[in-house]
Formats: structure tokens, sequence, C-alpha cells
């Protein structure tokens, strides 16, 4: 079964232009030509979506209270809602991301670039799921767990430590989701030192995993490590994550640029901080992160 996808739009054109794109793509299309009755389906069926495209400006519910009112439900609040906005228009990205969009398209768009988006919001809804379907697994047992360290060096090790250390919080799924993020990008960014820049032109050419191979088969490169330990503390569980990498400007990444929200990846520090921490703190060089996710009063 493809993909399903929510397209919302008051402007019948830009509807079937969106279909026509995604549905000769392998995706499965539901049409809403205006913000109430995407909200009406959202309701009943969201969770099902892997993401949704909405036009900001409609007449009803805008684009922006649609979104609004995913990120206040606990069921909706990691559906991927991808911004259509103009291009140059930073004032808008910067009230969709006061609003919970992470992912834009600029008009005009091409399909080269509306699917690049699509199917990295995808992606992000996938991990999300995969982690709630693991979250089920002993968590009750886990959510003792006062300490925790692990070691390891590749995405499929950072897959299982993600997985187990996000059922020591009350809501695994949501952790668990942010802490992939962070350890991805300790991997990628740290480790194996791919700039924002190459992966933006890897991924483009299509070759983004096999340069992951590579790079990971270093002899050097290869043989880094990422620490993870977490710590269960006063009111709070504590994640720090530690790479052998030359670290980045942390600085410059604590909140998107509105330019950078536009490209098809680099999103990860974002939400870590929106969606499932309380706080993501960079010390030092930028090779050690610390998330910290509240626990509710016993």
């Amino acid at each position: 079964m493809g993909k399903r996808l929510l397209l919302v739009d008051d402007e019948p054109f830009n509807l079937e232009l969106l279909t026509e794109l995604l549905q000769d793509a392998g995706y499965d299309t539901v049409q809403a030509e205006d913000g109430e009755t995407a909200w009406q389906i959202l309701q009943q069926e969201g969770e099902t979506f892997s993401a949704v495209l909405l036009d900001k400006m409609m007449p009803g519910i805008s684009g922006f209270e649609l979104l609004r009112r995913m990120k206040s439900s606990a069921r909706l609040a990691f559906v991927p809602a991808i911004m259509q906005t103009a291009v140059g228009a930073a004032a808008s990205v910067q009230e969709g991301l006061s609003s919970g969009a992470f992912y834009y398209l600029t008009k005009p768009f091409s399909r080269d670039m509306l699917l690049a988006v699509v199917a990295a919001a995808s992606v992000h809804w996938d991990r999300h799921q995969h982690f709630k379907e693991l979250a089920s697994q002993q968590a009750g047992a886990l959510r003792h767990m006062n300490s925790a360290s692990f070691c390891f060096g590749n995405l499929l090790e950072a897959q299982h430590v993600t997985s187990l250390l996000a059922k020591a919080s009350p809501e695994p799924e949501k952790v668990a989701t942010g802490l992939f993020e962070l350890i991805v990008n300790a991997i990628e960014h740290g480790n194996l030192e791919v700039s924002y820049e190459e992966k933006t032109r890897l991924q483009s050419q299509e070759c983004w995993e096999s340069e992951l191979e590579q790079r990971l088969a270093d002899p050097v490169l290869g043989r880094r490590r990422v620490w993870v330990d977490m710590a269960r503390e006063a009111g709070c569980l504590r994640f720090t994550i530690r790479d052998e990498g030359r670290g980045f400007d942390w600085q410059n990444f604590q909140d998107s640029a509105p330019d950078a929200l536009l490209a098809s990846h680099g999103r990860g520090i974002l939400i870590a901080r929106k969606l499932s921490f309380d706080l993501v703190e960079y010390q030092g060089c930028g090779n050690v992160v610390v998330a910290t996710t509240l626990l509710p009063a016993q």
C-alpha cells in the first residue's frame, strides 16, 4: 500500500496538479478544498497520513490555524505538515515555524523538489511510527531504569539503542523521535564529517546512501563511536550524546533559518527541540549535546 497524503488547498487547479504529480510517484492522496474539511478528515483518520500538504491562505480555517490544531493534538502532533509559501517569504516561514511547520514548498515548485520534500517528511513520520510500535514492548519495566550507557557506531545500532532508552520515558515514542535525530546528527555530521552542504549535494545526486557506506568503511572515520548516557534525575530524564567529530558551529542551528527550512533535510535539531524535549543544549565545540525531558509529578 502506498503512503497516504492529505492535500489541502482552496484552488482546484493546485489540488489537481499536486494529485497528479504525487499519484504518478506512487502516493495515495486525499483532497480537501478548505480547512474545515481537512480538520474533519484529520480527526477521523489523521494517523493514516504520512504528511499533510497545506496552503497557508484559505477561507475559514487557515493553514496556520489547521497546523495549530494538529500540534495541540497528541495523536496528530508528529504528523508532518508541508506548508506552501511564496519565494522569499521569510516572515511566512517564521510564522509557520511557530505553528509547527518544519517543511516548506516554495511556489512555483518543481516536481523534483516536491517529491524530495514529501519523501523527507514521510521518513520522519515512518520513524515516529516505528518507535511507537517498539514502545509497547517491555516499557513498564524499563521505566524503572535510572541510568544507562551505550557506545556504538552506525544507524542500525542507533535505532536499537534509541528504542530501548526511550522506554525509560512515560512518552517513549515522543522521546525516541528526537533522540534518534540527535544521534543521527552525531554519526553523520559528527563522526563521518558530512557537512550540511555535502548532504544536500549527495541527496540531489542520489548517492547519499552509498557515500554513508563508504565513510562507515573508512579505516579512520568508520572506527569512531557515539556515546549515549541516560540519567534519571529529580523530575527529569537527561540524555547526553557525545561523538568523536570536530564539532560544528551549533549556535547557528539553535533555530533554523527560513532558507534552511526550504531544503529537503536539516530539521533534526529543530524536531528534537520543538517536539521531543523540553531542553536541548549543545556544549563546547558542538560534539556533546544534552537533551532533557521533564517527568510528570508523582
